[in-house]
């Protein structure tokens, strides 16, 4: 594969797969981490005298619209992005309304250098996410140099992040800086970890993790577990936990878990304490609780006083961190304090020289909502493909490229 960094892009017009699968509302765009991950790699291209088309996805247009008829393709127009990536670049960004049209070709082969080429959205076509060859090469005939920079959907065969490399020879075909700091963080978590290595997993359900669990018990040291996923774990010991979030069928599963982990010597830390609650709301009346004796009726929402103690101890005497999952419902403020502790705690160990890897789309708006994204070593811009990576598959997106 070619390396971005040393690729001189000189009258070349590089066709860029980005992530720009942002959060809009009222055609606003309300979070543009995702956005601002792709303008280095956007920038040196343009500095270099090339142009650029970029191509994204957002939304499930097909398959919402299938399920809402009142919804059309419109509605997941990429033209929102249109002004605020013209804003962040200080140039025009032109756009055409289809990706593989006659429009966007003759768009295409116009471009002078410096100018930047906004696709519509991908996925108003079924071929996209079929990793349909015909679609992929309409789109391949649009540049000269094939960027792959969506970390985000590197987990994906589609067309435009996997079938589309098979097009460009070798040296024409590369990650852009995005992804290839993505690539170089992941590994440098799961092949040259430092220990102590600790894995903080949270989130609602143990189903969600058992992958990137198991695959971390060849790897971690300690395995800080929060959330609701925690009370399944809490539930198969033998604990009472209320109506606490508890996936029952999954009982045998968390107890081979535990089995698993201290047959291969890995610390598996459970929260002691927990922050209670009498509903899933902002208004609930709350208390405290062992995690394993929490009044019937009530609910675990957040973890403990006790629990934040135990864990920032781990946490700061580690050298390595991989944080995915919140410890709680950091969205409503009463039970936002576990997560706020754990962040804390992932920055001072950072400051203190340990590598730290968030990632996945609650643990980054939590370090975002912080304020300590720029506290930690990286902040994956991936949430399902990092997931992935960590459970120890391959990623299509990055084997399209890396293979000869």
């Amino acid at each position: 594969m070619g390396t971005f960094s040393t690729h001189n892009f000189k009258d070349q017009k590089a066709l860029i797969r980005v992530d720009f699968n942002v959060p809009i509302k009222n055609g606003e765009i309300t979070d543009d981490t995702r956005i601002r991950g792709a303008l280095p790699t956007i920038k040196k291209v343009l500095a270099d005298g090339g142009s650029i088309i970029l191509m994204s996805h957002w939304g499930r247009p097909l398959k919402d619209i299938e399920k809402k008829p009142n919804l059309t393709l419109a509605d997941f127009s990429l033209k929102p992005l249109i002004a605020p990536l013209a804003k962040l670049l200080g140039t025009d960004v032109q756009f055409s309304d289809d990706c593989i049209s006659a429009d966007a070709a003759q768009k295409a082969k116009d471009l002078k250098p410096g100018q930047v080429l906004l696709l519509e959205n991908l996925r108003y076509y079924k071929q996209e996410e079929k990793g349909d060859k015909e679609f992929a090469e309409k789109l391949s005939k649009l540049g000269d140099v094939y960027v792959n920079d969506a970390f985000g959907t590197a987990h994906r065969a589609h067309a435009s992040t996997a079938i589309i490399a098979d097009f460009f020879p070798g040296d024409k075909k590369m990650f852009g800086l995005l992804m290839e700091g993505e690539v170089k963080a992941a590994e440098e978590v799961m092949h040259n970890n430092k220990r102590p290595f600790t894995a903080i997993i949270g989130g609602a359900k143990v189903s969600d993790k058992i992958l990137i669990i198991e695959n971390l018990l060849d790897r971690a040291t300690d395995i800080i577990i929060g959330g609701g996923m925690a009370y399944t774990f809490f539930k198969a010991e033998g604990g009472q936990i209320g109506s606490s979030l508890c996936e029952d069928d999954r009982l045998d599963m968390a107890l081979e878990l535990l089995k698993k982990a201290d047959e291969k010597g890995v610390c598996i830390h459970l929260p002691t304490d927990s922050i209670i609650a009498d509903k899933f709301a902002a208004d609930a009346n709350t208390s405290s609780a062992a995690s394993s004796e929490i009044p019937a009726s009530w609910m675990g929402l957040d973890i403990g006083q006790m629990a934040i103690a135990h864990f920032k101890k781990i946490i700061c005497e580690s050298k390595t961190i991989l944080w995915n999952g919140p410890m709680g419902v950091f969205e409503m403020d009463k039970f936002q304090h576990g997560t706020k502790a754990i962040a804390e705690a992932v920055a001072e160990a950072t400051k203190r020289g340990a590598f730290s890897l968030v990632g996945g789309g609650d643990s980054v708006a939590a370090v975002n909502k912080f304020h300590l994204a720029d506290k930690v070593s990286y902040v994956s811009t991936g949430g399902g493909a990092l997931l992935e990576y960590f459970e120890g598959k391959e990623l299509p997106g990055i084997a399209a490229i890396s293979k000869k």
